[in-house]
């Protein structure tokens, strides 16, 4: 008996042995070639998301056949219920002629929200991998029946469940399955292909399977903590940590559409660290080349008390665009800002080609502003781009317009930030619920480490929209109220979601109600330049006579560029100073609307001192120098003033008095004023400071005669104090000090004993 055991196992082994040693064993089937690769996509619309697609496509070479471009859409609206029926009623027709086609493989993929990562040579390959004739995009959640779940094989490892975004197979097997749809455009797509797949005996028949571990089908829906960008040299690619896997091709199925837009500003050749930004310069618009420059619609919103406003005109007025071609579209909100619009108004009336303003006496909400800024260009033909801007955007490149024009996108916005701060205009990603949330990539687009043209889910404060665009795809006039959101996510949101409305024109009845796919109009900013920053609106006190000087902590860089004198810096680098006496130093510190405002401030609070002994805002109560001023402390400006002192005064003094570190701290800061009615002079005296800075705050022979400061014991005077200059003495000891006689008009200083 064991014997007999014996020679059955021996035999047996013999038989694999030839089996495996044999020349007559099976070999690998040789390769397709890419040329018998068919590409079949459904698109009624050539949508961004579509060319997209195409973008992709003739990376890689694909061959792609379009289905039903022109075509009315009768499908139902497969981005938010089922539907789909009308691209297996339009593939069904396609395969006809390609039924007898042994040798050619049909990829069947959608194209809206899809993009290819990588060639036909790889997708091919990984196809006769799987040794199967038909092979379905697989996904990790069952769509449209839920009841089905138990009916689909099960599998070890992987994902379960049929998608139908993705099909590819030899063509006589394809035209098999799409031959038996008999159902109306309406009904859904993948509801067809599972019960064909479900059927035991048709997927053994048509020898079917499903893409399990994502090696050439990728869906998102689900599957986004799975996916990672892969960086390497040429072009990106998408990995599946999951499954180690390279998936040739990604899709953006259910709510995954906004994720697929930020995987496809890289993969597969859009953007990488070796060559930066591929596509930033296709498509172009070259202005030099027009025979003249398009008309652009400005729509400026003014909705909060916004410092630096005055500014922010001046810079639109600067921009290097031909003021003819620019309408100007004011909503103002807000009555303190009133004067502003008005002084901008009477000295440009001029230079624009039409000025209209809506002001708050019409009580518009921001939403209603915005359609009818928006509605202003929509309506008239000859309006070819409409920008629009808030009022806490501060354009520094002039040109701006210019650079966003020749970019020739739908919407475009320049990235503009928060001064030191990751805040800015755009969000690079969006939360379940719908709101802020970042994205892998946006502190590198904030900081400029990444630069390029980028689609995102959301913007706000500055963007260009092209007329035709508002003609066409957002044709209607409520796109800035939507729900509970603020107008600009209404916005974002409407363009994102885009869907045509009811198909007016449709053929039948039936179709009346059907909607489109969604073709949402995809969103850009740009960080290609420097374009400007936000201004920050939250604290801004309008209670103040000039409110932008309380704006030093706020908005700094925007203090700086009004209140600091042009040549500051230059103390720094080319020694821009002069010492007209011992130890006594002048520098420029103030610009002239720096002076003005400080004057204007203390004369509208109106409480000079009168120069007297008694002063109950010292301590103890007597002045021993009084001089007739009003302290910083009584306009409630003394923390901005100190702050002022350690940002631009302190540097000086290291410079002058090298070794001495200054603490920047004083308790006397207060402007003097001299007339010879009330006070003219100010007699010998030593400064209870360490250093003592005085700033000149009007001009010599023009609003006074007379004045300046002679320091006795080097019998020295300073008889010509510039406008916005200050002065910078040690205050006791050596540099025993007069006020010389104002003899005529009012002489403005303000003074700070440092360091006391």
């Amino acid at each position: 008996m064991e014997y007999l055991k014996f020679c059955f196992v021996f035999s047996c082994w013999i038989k694999f042995a030839n089996s495996v040693y044999s020349t007559d064993a099976p070999k690998s089937p040789a390769p397709v070639p890419k040329e018998k690769l068919l590409v079949l996509t459904v698109a009624t619309e050539e949508t961004d998301g579509f060319r997209r697609f195409m973008q992709s496509a003739n990376y890689f070479n694909y061959t792609v056949k379009v289905l039903g471009m022109g075509e009315a859409w009768k499908g139902g609206d497969v981005g938010r219920s089922i539907g789909g029926g009308q691209k297996v009623k339009l593939l069904k027709k396609a395969m006809e002629d390609l039924a007898d086609q042994e040798d050619l493989v049909v990829l069947s993929v959608d194209s809206y929200d899809l993009i290819f990562a990588g060639g036909p040579e790889e997708i091919l390959r990984k196809f006769q991998q799987a040794n199967h004739k038909v092979l379905f995009a697989a996904e990790g959640l069952i769509w449209p029946d839920k009841r089905l779940s138990d009916k689909y094989p099960s599998v070890r490892s992987g994902k379960r469940y049929l998608n139908s975004g993705g099909i590819i197979g030899y063509a006589p097997y394809i035209n098999r399955i799409v031959s038996q749809w008999n159902l109306h455009d309406n009904d859904d797509d993948q509801l067809f292909y599972t019960k064909i797949y479900l059927d035991p005996l048709q997927r053994e028949t048509l020898n079917m399977t499903l893409d399990h571990k994502c090696q050439i089908f990728q869906n998102l829906n689900g599957a986004v903590d799975e996916v990672l960008l892969k960086f390497g040299t040429g072009r990106v690619r998408v990995r599946n940590t999951a499954y180690d896997s390279l998936p040739v091709v990604v899709h953006g199925n259910g709510n995954t559409k906004m994720y697929l837009n930020y995987l496809g500003n890289y993969v597969p050749n859009a953007w990488n660290y070796e060559h930066g930004c591929s596509h930033c310069d296709d498509d172009v618009v070259d202005l030099s080349q027009l025979k003249e420059y398009p008309n652009v619609l400005v729509g400026v919103f003014i909705e909060q008390p916004t410092p630096f406003l005055p500014e922010f005109f001046q810079r639109l007025l600067t921009l290097d665009y031909p003021k003819d071609k620019l309408k100007i579209f004011v909503h103002n909100n807000e009555v303190y800002h009133e004067k502003h619009i008005q002084r901008f108004w009477e000295e440009n009336r001029n230079v624009f080609s039409s000025f209209k303003v809506v002001g708050p006496e019409e009580n518009l909400s921001q939403g209603e502003a915005r359609n009818m800024g928006m509605d202003l260009c929509r309506k008239d033909a000859t309006c070819d781009y409409y920008f629009s801007i808030d009022s806490d955007v501060m354009l520094t490149n002039r040109q701006t317009v210019k650079l966003l024009i020749e970019q020739n996108r739908k919407i475009i916005g320049p990235l503009v930030t928060r001064h030191s701060k990751l805040w800015s205009n755009f969000w690079g990603a969006l939360s379940l619920d719908g709101y802020y949330a970042r994205s892998e990539d946006y502190v590198d687009i904030v900081q400029r480490k990444r630069v390029g043209v980028w689609n995102i889910p959301y913007m706000a404060h500055v963007y260009l929209v092209k007329g035709s665009v508002l003609r066409n795809e957002l044709k209607e006039r409520n796109y800035f109220v939507l729900e509970k959101l603020d107008p600009d996510m209404a916005l974002c949101r409407n363009a994102r979601e885009m869907t045509s409305h009811r198909e007016k024109d449709s053929p039948s009845p039936e179709s009346f109600h059907m909607l489109r796919p969604p073709k949402g109009v995809f969103m850009y900013i740009t960080n290609r330049h420097d374009f400007g920053r936000l201004i920050s609106t939250a604290n801004y006190n309008i209670s103040h006579y000039n409110n932008d000087l309380w704006q030093i902590f706020e908005n700094p860089v925007d203090w700086k560029e009004k209140y600091i004198h042009q040549n500051y810096t230059r103390i720094f680098t080319e020694n821009f100073l002069e010492q007209p006496c011992p130890d006594v130093f002048w520098f420029p510190v103030f610009s002239v609307k720096a002076c003005d405002e400080i004057v204007e401030e203390m004369e509208h609070y109106g409480s000079w001192s009168g120069g007297k002994h008694e002063d109950k805002r010292i301590s103890g109560g007597y002045e021993t120098v009084p001089t007739d001023d009003i302290h910083m402390k009584q306009i409630g400006f003394d923390k901005e003033w100190l702050h002022f002192i350690r940002e631009f005064i302190s540097p000086v003094t290291l410079k002058v008095f090298s070794g001495y570190y200054t603490k920047g701290y004083a308790i006397m800061n207060f402007v003097v004023k001299y007339t010879p009615e009330r006070q003219a002079y100010l007699r010998p005296h030593h400064d209870s400071s360490t250093f003592t800075i005085n700033i000149a705050l009007n001009n010599k022979d023009t609003d006074f005669q007379g004045g300046g400061c002679r320091f006795h014991r080097y019998n020295c005077s300073i008889e010509s104090p510039r406008k916005g200059w200050s002065f910078m003495h040690p205050g006791r000891l050596t540099h025993l000090h007069e006020g010389l006689p104002t003899t005529n008009g009012t002489r403005y200083i303000a003074v700070s004993f440092i360091d006391p």
